[in-house]
């Protein structure tokens, strides 16, 4: 059983809710963490930004990271959002089992 986070940055937080009900809702993630009011700077079209963000973190398996990408990206406000999956490599295993049971 492979369980990953999936790091995601959103707009606001009225947007970080929404993706991260869809997941939970769709099954796509078995929890999600919103940590909002993070400063985030960064190059776009050749200009550096300095924004005010949300932090969406997802838990979910492995094999369902591709499909929570493309949902991710389907309800996002930005050109190219911030999704990215980090796996865990050892945790409370009576967590990891829960994620998996909670997930497709």
């Amino acid at each position: 059983m492979n369980i990953n986070f999936i790091y995601i940055t959103a707009g606001d937080m009225d947007e970080a809710r929404a993706i991260g009900k869809a997941l939970v809702s769709d099954r796509l993630a078995a929890c999600v963490n919103i940590i909002d009011n993070i400063n985030s700077m960064y190059w776009w079209q050749g200009e550096i930004q300095d924004d005010m963000e949300v932090i969406i973190i997802a838990k979910t398996k492995e094999s369902l990271v591709p499909e929570l990408i493309e949902k991710v990206k389907s309800m996002h406000s930005y050109d190219c959002p911030c999704v990215v999956s980090l796996p865990i490599v050892d945790g409370n295993k009576g967590f990891l089992e829960w994620v998996a049971e909670e997930t497709r």
